[in-house]
């Protein structure tokens, strides 16, 4: 599970077998049970929420559009690598 950063206790990330189209999982939380979503980068929009708040989410959501060039640079770099 490639963290591509960790802001305000919020880790961004995606998983290996991931699958376009390019999106970001938002976790919050360690251990067994974890408070997540999914958002979509290009446009930013949520795809999926298991129990991050309207206030989690609107940071996250901030977050993502603040930075979605890094987030889409670091899908590309992970995944062309990866399907060699």
């Amino acid at each position: 599970m490639p963290i591509i950063f960790i802001f305000f206790g919020l880790r961004f990330m995606f998983f290996a077998n991931d699958h376009e189209p390019i999106h970001v999982h938002v976790v919050k939380g360690k251990g067994k049970i974890k408070e997540n979503a999914k958002f979509t980068i290009f446009p930013v929009m949520l795809i999926e929420n298991n129990g991050l708040s309207p206030s989690e989410l609107k940071l996250a959501e901030a977050i993502i559009e603040e930075n979605k060039e890094i987030i889409a640079e670091h899908w590309n770099k992970f995944f062309n690598n990866a399907r060699r």
